[in-house]
């Protein structure tokens, strides 16, 4: 069998061309994975707030039947302690009473451990906070209550 030699206008990619992709796949990568890593733990921030509303609405509704706020503990369901899908622990701050609380919601280890946002509370007032801020404080963060 005989092959025949290629013709003369075929080319292929050059080592020089090749390593040009190479670079900006690279570049592009380098820019998009750090933007891609914290809309990720703005979702998780999210559901930390919803997590906080949720628990909030539990004591306001058990504060109408009693007259009191509890002060022993958040029922499991709410607190996402077990639960290892999500990337937050729900509790009650310190000093609670039966006429005031105020909750946390804190990062549980791993990739939201390092977030911007740290803990985030929650008060009966309605006084949110978070990274040890609550909001009219000099350095607190409206974005991570309000994206």
């Amino acid at each position: 069998m005989h092959y025949s030699p290629l013709p003369s206008n075929a080319r292929g990619f050059t080592l020089i061309e090749l390593m040009i992709t190479v670079a900006i796949v690279g570049i592009l990568s380098a820019v998009a994975y750090p933007s891609y890593q914290e809309y990720v733990r703005r979702g998780h921030r999210a559901e930390a707030r919803a997590g906080l509303l949720q628990a909030q609405q539990w004591l306001e509704r058990a504060a109408t039947a009693t007259g009191s706020y509890p002060t022993a503990s958040l029922p499991s369901a709410l607190t996402w302690s077990s639960d290892d899908s999500k990337r937050y622990t729900i509790a009650f701050a310190a000093s609670n009473t039966t006429t005031a609380y105020t909750l946390t919601a804190t990062p549980k280890a791993g990739s939201q451990a390092s977030d911007k946002c740290g803990t985030y509370t929650l008060s009966n007032t309605g006084l949110r906070g978070a990274a040890n801020k609550t909001s009219g404080q000099t350095g607190y963060n409206p974005d991570c209550w309000g994206k």
